[in-house]
């Protein structure tokens, strides 16, 4: 399966620019043969805007139906986060729309972190699969990609590939540098993990956006600038595959 990721600085609440970001990189991905782009973390409008409740957009407004038709003319399927308005609620949020332009997967962050996260959002409560070219997915969002359990009962469910959005900033570098990778490994599944680079208010963003293989091998990974990457993840050996999850013994 040949898929994408896009890193790039926030928007700042530009939605214009940033619709218009995400249509040159769906565009450059499909002409690459990728079947998914996946984006950062609340890309629409930015993650650490200000009033993020007041720019929060519903699932069924009329962006979606936009980059859906971006998706159709470009052949090639995107993953994006965004602030999600939902009745009262605001959730940080993730679509996965397919080459066709149709809706495969809805996501809300289920692991907010800090002050910030918890203050401004509510948290999801449930897992989101679907199939990918016939390959089980999922999505999960930045903090999400931490937790063993989350990725473990994703692996439960079949899933062999975790299109993740992040916003990772400094001084985190750890997640891109070691996290994401062993996650991979322990789990035996493939990881697409596309943050920002650059600066927004006071965060500083680590880049590093990286495409691990099920076992643990990073196949391609950003720098601290922009950058689109585009790879295929490869067929694993099974001899090549963590067998954790059928060796676990679990004690009192």
């Amino acid at each position: 399966m040949r898929v994408a990721l896009w890193q790039g600085p926030s928007p700042e609440g530009n939605l214009t620019a940033a619709m218009a970001t995400l249509q040159t990189a769906l565009k450059a991905a499909g002409a690459a043969g990728a079947v998914m782009l996946v984006a950062p973390e609340a890309y629409l409008p930015g993650y650490n805007q200000p009033d993020l409740a007041g720019h929060a957009l519903n699932q069924a407004g009329e962006w979606t139906r936009v980059l859906a038709a971006a998706c159709r003319t470009a052949g090639c399927g995107l993953c994006v986060g965004y602030a999600e308005r939902a009745g009262n609620a605001v959730h940080n949020a993730a679509i996965a729309i397919g080459p066709d332009g149709g809706m495969l997967g809805h996501f809300r962050k289920i692991q907010l972190f800090g002050a910030r996260e918890k203050a401004i959002y509510a948290p999801g409560d449930a897992y989101c699969t679907f199939d990918l070219g016939g390959v089980r997915a999922a999505i999960l969002i930045c903090y999400d990609i931490e937790f063993a359990p989350h990725v473990a009962a994703l692996e439960a469910l079949g899933v062999k590939i975790i299109l993740v959005p992040t916003a990772n900033m400094q001084p985190f570098t750890h997640v891109v540098r070691a996290t994401v990778a062993a996650m991979a490994a322990n789990h035996g599944l493939s990881i697409v993990y596309a943050n920002y680079c650059g600066v927004e208010g006071d965060l500083t963003y680590v880049g590093g956006s990286l495409v691990a293989a099920a076992d643990g091998a990073i196949l391609a990974q950003a720098g601290l600038g922009s950058a689109l990457i585009v790879v295929d993840a490869p067929e694993v050996l099974p001899a090549h595959l963590s067998t954790q999850a059928a060796d676990f013994r679990r004690v009192q």
